[in-house]
């Protein structure tokens, strides 16, 4: 019996006989013995048998594969959670400044619409585009233009909010 892997179920498979692996030693039952021992019985059954052992390893191996995918050390998960807090912290605080910067674009963009200084096209497109969250493709079916016309009107309305706060 040399030369096999490591798993019951190569053991077993490449046996000509059929194996049984116990914590203390294997015995590998062979046609020879079986026939001795039962005389009544024929190769075929030997065969059956033999097939059967095979199938029964198969699935306790892949059992066991499928077992030993989801075995994580304590250690992995200790660092796991580890980073995923540090993920958490720096993503509350990009949150944090996210929701402070766009507190403050909110209130620069409402004070450019209130100043007269958009056309009412310039300002539907704006709110659509940064408060709804339409893309310029979707703003451009909703209005029934070009999607260029879309992206110039958003552009020019962005350079005047820049010019508009520059000074």
């Amino acid at each position: 019996m040399n030369n096999y892997r490591n798993t019951d179920y190569a053991l077993n498979k490449h046996s000509k006989g059929i194996v049984y692996k116990f914590a203390d030693g294997i015995i590998e039952t062979t046609l020879t013995d079986y026939l001795r021992e039962n005389p009544e019985k024929t190769e075929e059954d030997f065969n059956g048998l033999k097939e059967l052992s095979d199938e029964i390893y198969y699935q306790q191996d892949r059992h066991q594969n499928r077992i030993s995918r989801l075995d994580v050390s304590i250690y992995c998960l200790k660092q796991a959670d580890y980073i995923s807090m540090l993920h958490l912290a720096a993503d509350a605080q990009r949150k944090n400044e996210r929701s402070r910067a766009q507190e403050q674009a909110l209130i620069a963009a409402k004070r450019l619409l209130d100043s007269g200084k958009l056309t009412e096209t310039q300002k539907h497109r704006f709110y659509l585009y940064f408060f709804e969250g339409l893309s310029t493709r979707q703003i451009a079916l909703q209005d029934k233009v070009h999607q260029r016309a879309v992206w110039d009107s958003l552009r020019w309305t962005i350079k005047k909010l820049k010019k508009y706060f520059e000074s």
